[in-house]
């Protein structure tokens, strides 16, 4: 029977792989039925000797040139979680092994908390928040979008982006987008209009950003863009904190009173003590929680499982990525 191994954290090993992933994996596979950690499989690399498959998450160690010497049987990888960024080296391509990963899966609560933060972005809900707390008025007409003729603005339609998409099309909302990789006829099938980047902060009610962070996105969105939202604009993101130049953002959004910005994602995380975005009571920050959380991990895993059934039938496998592929994502 073909060999396995958990390799990731504990915590992760709990969240992703519950007993009904274990079982099944168990009855394709012989696998120890608890978790590698990266400082065990330092202290004993031994133990990847006889493994083709690894089963990982959260906590996975960086598959180096020195490690993989101890792994020459390891075919696969199948990594339930999101980005492979940090456990991915170029010994690992060199070495030809495949790797899958739940992205999908990690990306669908991305996108349902996503939609969630639009609606309420729309109906001004953190605004009302901020006002009955300060002043205690029940109800203070600010001049909301609302959600009806509202328009919500979309940076990057990549895999999240286009579920974000997706889901808005059940609403009657203009969706306009910013993606120079993406043809007007594919956003046009996902009901998206393509505009420029500076048109998405101008335009949008609620604008949302989905752009991976690669060195050419770093800083991509400055203070001139939030300078140019419109009025009661709320900005969203839940890509990664470096895109933004968050130093510019604060200087815009102390003067810009009547905007938002909700950050699931800061840079760095978590934000240092001293950090303006901590200060801002028109920055709402929550702690990097739109991904897979408690059961939407088991996702994950389940995703996992499948991929493991159509390597062991000699099937292509659904999330594979290459080395191409991973360059440009997140």
């Amino acid at each position: 029977m073909r060999k396995g191994l958990y390799v990731l954290n504990d915590t992760a090993f709990e969240k992703i792989y519950g007993l009904e992933q274990r079982q099944q994996i168990e009855s394709l596979i012989s696998i120890p039925n608890v978790p590698c950690t990266a400082s065990m499989l330092q202290a004993d690399p031994a133990q990847l000797a006889e493994v083709e498959i690894i089963f990982s998450g959260w906590g996975c160690p960086q598959f180096t040139a020195e490690l993989l010497q101890h792994a020459p049987n390891l075919k696969i990888v199948l990594y339930g979680a999101g980005s492979i960024r940090s456990i991915v080296t170029n010994a690992f391509w060199e070495r030809g092994i495949q790797i899958s990963t739940a992205y999908e899966a990690n990306d669908i609560p991305v996108a349902e908390f996503t939609l969630a933060q639009i609606l309420l972005g729309l109906k001004g809900y953190w605004q009302y928040v901020r006002s009955f707390t300060q002043s205690g008025n029940w109800y203070e007409h600010l001049k909301s979008a609302g959600i009806y003729g509202s328009t919500v603005g979309l940076i990057s339609l990549g895999m999240i982006g286009r579920m974000v998409a997706q889901k808005l099309k059940q609403y009657d909302v203009r969706v306009i987008a910013y993606d120079p990789y993406v043809s007007p006829k594919a956003a046009g099938d996902l009901g998206v209009t393509l505009v420029p980047l500076m048109e998405v902060f101008r335009s949008a009610d609620v604008i949302s950003l989905h752009t991976p962070w690669l060195p050419e996105t770093e800083g991509m969105i400055r203070g001139e863009h939030f300078a140019a939202m419109k009025p009661n604009a709320t900005f969203i993101n839940t890509a990664r904190g470096a895109i933004v130049l968050e130093d510019e953002m604060v200087e815009v959004l102390k003067l810009r009173t009547d905007a938002y910005a909700l950050l699931d994602v800061m840079f760095p995380e978590p934000p240092l003590p001293e950090s303006q975005l901590l200060k801002l009571p028109n920055i709402i920050i929550t702690p990097h929680i739109a991904g897979a959380n408690t059961n939407e991990c088991k996702r994950n895993g389940s995703y996992m499982v499948a991929e493991l059934q159509r390597y062991l039938n000699s099937e292509s496998l659904r999330f594979a990525i290459t080395k191409e592929r991973a360059r440009i994502m997140a």
